[in-house]
């Protein structure tokens, strides 16, 4: 078990770890929380090299992925960098990559009858007002749980708050702040349920966010 105690705040810069191997030769894995070794919740930096290839298999509760560099292909296709793909549960594939690709991969971490299969790429999808300066592009929202991308313009500043069911942030360019510290690009954060911080950026910075979907 890595990081399954759901009401600790957990930081990681994940360009510091080490890059472990996975079963499949040529996949290499950065775990941030795990319940199994292969099976149950995970979430993980997974990376490709080039060529490399993972067995058909099976999605019991879901699969979500970030493509952060490279290109990822399965049965359904090429997804270029930026892309946000949803597996929902029950659904499988056989995944590789041609040139190398490097994920943010969360498996089994779906309610059951959260049944959507979702593919944006979001160097190409829209940006919405959001709250202040912000501009928000939703990806995925089922119940209590809402995944987007948000982009916050150099010197912004947002109000205190507090996170019902938790908050999940992977910074994917720029430095995200708060009171408790200033997490560069590549840095994961997992809040518990009702945690509160005011966040800020001295430079624009883009994150990916996830709220509303840990244990309350």
């Amino acid at each position: 078990m890595l990081n399954m105690d759901f009401s600790q705040k957990v930081v990681i810069q994940t360009g510091e770890k080490e890059w472990i191997p996975s079963p499949a030769g040529g996949v290499l894995r950065k775990p941030l929380a795990r319940e199994e070794a292969e099976r149950g919740h995970a979430t993980s930096i997974v990376r490709y090299e080039p060529g490399a290839s993972f067995n058909r298999h099976e999605h019991p509760l879901g699969e979500e992925i970030l493509v952060l560099e490279g290109v990822f292909s399965d049965e359904t296709g090429d997804y270029g960098k930026g892309t946000y793909l949803r597996n929902p549960p029950g659904s499988g594939h056989a995944p590789f990559s041609k040139e190398g690709c490097v994920l943010l991969v969360k498996l089994h971490q779906f309610d059951e009858r959260d049944t959507a299969t979702v593919r944006i790429d979001t160097s190409t999808a829209d940006w919405l007002p959001g709250i202040g300066g912000l501009k928000v592009m939703p990806l995925h929202e089922f119940e209590h749980e809402h995944v987007a991308l948000v982009k916050w313009p150099a010197n912004e500043k947002f109000q205190p708050h507090r996170h019902f069911g938790g908050e999940e942030i992977l910074v994917l360019s720029g430095e995200f702040c708060d009171e408790n510290g200033r997490y560069p690009a590549g840095t994961w954060i997992r809040s518990p349920h009702m945690s509160q911080h005011h966040p800020f950026v001295d430079e624009e910075t883009v994150i990916w966010v996830k709220t509303g979907h840990l244990p309350v």
